[in-house]
């Protein structure tokens, strides 16, 4: 992963040049827990100016490439994760937040198929860039360029939360499909909801175990194992049903 993170940054630079204000990381890479079958190499990427598409198209070349060394396969849920944000969206902040450029492994096969439109297409705003910002400020790390203290303002704690809320805003329809994902992330949202506390999906568990009711605990001891690959491990779908009920009460403050 570090070699590969290197030549992504190694990459970057030649494909954006000056453009280029720096390359940063976050998630569970940044905060100590990543794990190549479950994690992706979450990365953003700032630049002055809007690239260009030709600029746009040689720089999703070169992350497909390394997406596919990193998840060894084709359709893999791990690999690269990665946005490019100009600078003066990230400081002062701006949000919703405006990108230029996303990938993620949900949309390699459109990037395949039909690469024109992907670089005419991909670009907006992402609700998810200030729960990402928070992070590199807290616990990121500066793979290259300018740091982060220079390129990245402060993140109103209204911005992160709602950020943070919309991601597990569909938890209750989606844990049974997701139950490791939903369990964990709901655990680190109510932390920082009721704690200020910015956690990894891990600690967010860990962080459960100790304030969470006992009989979610097997529930959030699988997820653990699962986010770990520790072991198989077998889910209680109705348990997870009824704990996303009551984490997203307690998040809300219905609870």
């Amino acid at each position: 992963m570090i070699k590969l993170a290197e030549w992504f940054v190694e990459r970057s630079a030649e494909i954006l040049g000056e453009n280029l204000v720096g390359v940063y990381l976050h998630g569970s890479a940044a905060m100590g827990c990543y794990n190549p079958a479950k994690s992706d190499l979450d990365l953003i990427v700032v630049t002055g100016e809007s690239p260009d598409d030709d600029c746009k198209r040689a720089y999703m070349d070169m992350v497909m490439e390394i997406h596919a060394l990193l998840s060894g396969k084709d359709a893999g849920h791990s690999g690269i994760e990665m946005s490019i944000v100009r600078r003066d969206a990230c400081n002062p902040f701006v949000y919703p937040t405006p990108f230029e450029l996303h990938f993620s492994a949900m949309h390699q096969e459109w990037y395949r198929r039909d690469p024109e439109d992907y670089i005419r297409k991909m670009n907006g705003t992402d609700k998810d860039l200030a729960a990402h910002f928070t992070v590199i400020r807290h616990r990121g790390r500066c793979l290259a360029g300018r740091q982060i203290g220079e390129v990245f303002g402060e993140v109103p704690a209204e911005d992160y939360l709602d950020s943070i809320s919309d991601d597990i805003g569909n938890a209750r329809e989606e844990i049974a499909r997701n139950t490791m994902y939903h369990t964990l992330n709901l655990a680190r949202t109510l932390a920082y909801r009721t704690e200020g506390k910015i956690l990894s999906k891990t600690e967010g568990g860990e962080w459960g175990l100790g304030h969470l009711p006992e009989k979610y605990h097997p529930l959030l001891r699988a997820a653990l194992d699962d986010y770990t690959g520790e072991g198989d491990v077998q889910y209680d779908r109705e348990t997870a049903q009824e704990y996303a009920g009551y984490m997203l009460g307690r998040i809300t403050g219905d609870r």
